[in-house]
């Protein structure tokens, strides 16, 4: 007999993620009430510059509600970047004074002989 393979269900695919909170607390609450005071300020002024208020506060409104900033997502991915750099160029250093450790050590029980090559090569070469 064949053995029948369980098919596993796909919970989300590429286009369909849902992006994580990265707003909490106090943060997430002065979104929504300084999303909510923008808005209400843009109406009531009105024109252009109301309608660049309404937008902003919409923004935030949006940050409150939704609980994720893309702005924040990005400034922790290029912290985390610069973190991973920083961690890479120390590795480098430890490992840059390693190896000079090891060229002192091995360097350091080398004698001279006197014999310059390129002043007095070996005969029969």
């Amino acid at each position: 007999m064949s053995e029948l393979k369980r098919v596993q269900r796909i919970e989300s695919t590429p286009f369909q993620t849902y992006p994580e909170q990265n707003v909490h607390g106090w943060e997430r609450i002065g979104s929504l009430a300084g999303g909510v005071v923008m808005m209400g300020k843009g109406l009531r002024r009105g024109g252009i510059f109301g309608l660049i208020q309404v937008a902003i506060g919409g923004v935030a409104l949006a940050r409150g509600i939704t609980g994720h900033s893309s702005a924040k997502s990005l400034l922790e991915k290029s912290r985390q970047d610069m973190n991973n750099v920083r961690a890479k160029i120390e590795r480098a250093g430890e490992e840059l004074s390693r190896l000079k450790k090891n060229a002192e050590a091995a360097t350091s029980t080398a004698t001279v002989t006197g014999n310059d090559s390129l002043v007095s090569p070996k005969t029969g070469a």
